[in-house]
């Protein structure tokens, strides 16, 4: 997710302070991943600095001042052309968990260790995501529903994937160091003075 595209979108209706942007953000975005303070300031930086919002007021009352920010034009033109562009479809083919599952084939690990971890992981996290939806207003049920529709399609994968192990054993083997070319490890007497 672009943050700063999040926020311009915040900012748009109405100028807000720094508190406000990640309160609404985290209720609308990231109800279960908050947004730490520190990314909306550095992230309002940045748009400031690129001429995306200024700062409208600066507050002083009690402790601290607060600043609000507002959407300048530029940041308006921004929104408008990343919300039209659509986005690369996903995955892309470099997944981590292919890759997890490839490396294990090559370094001779069990494969279906790896891949029952992580089935036990995923449907970890659809039961969150489930019992969240359950209570939660239609945009977070809606975002709960995304990710658990991703989840489900990497399930199908990783059931694939454990039922053909054997057959990619054989059509991956274990790479095998060449002797004549392969590096003598260093032991960890050797490492320890190196």
């Amino acid at each position: 997710m672009s943050t700063a595209h999040a926020l311009l979108g915040l900012l748009e209706p109405a100028p807000r302070h720094g508190y406000d942007l990640k309160r609404l953000f985290d209720r609308y975005f990231a109800p279960d991943r908050p947004l730490a303070f520190g990314q909306v300031y550095a992230t309002l930086g940045r748009l400031e600095r690129d001429g995306r919002v200024v700062v409208a007021s600066v507050d002083q009352a009690e402790g601290p001042e607060r600043k609000t920010y507002a959407i300048t034009g530029a940041g308006e033109r921004d929104l408008d052309d990343w919300l039209r562009d659509p986005i690369d479809p996903e995955p892309h083919l470099q997944a981590t968990l292919f890759t997890k599952v490839t490396l294990a084939v090559l370094t001779g690990r069990p494969v279906t260790k790896l891949l029952d971890a992580q089935r036990h992981a995923h449907l970890a996290r659809m039961r969150e995501l489930t019992t969240l939806r359950r209570d939660a207003a239609l945009p977070v049920a809606l975002l709960a529903d995304y990710a658990l529709f991703h989840l489900e399609a990497d399930l199908r994968w990783i059931e694939l994937t454990a039922a053909r192990a054997d057959e990619l054993g054989r059509v991956i083997p274990p790479l095998i160091a060449d002797p004549a070319t392969a590096e003598v490890r260093p032991t960890s007497v050797e490492t320890s003075h190196a």
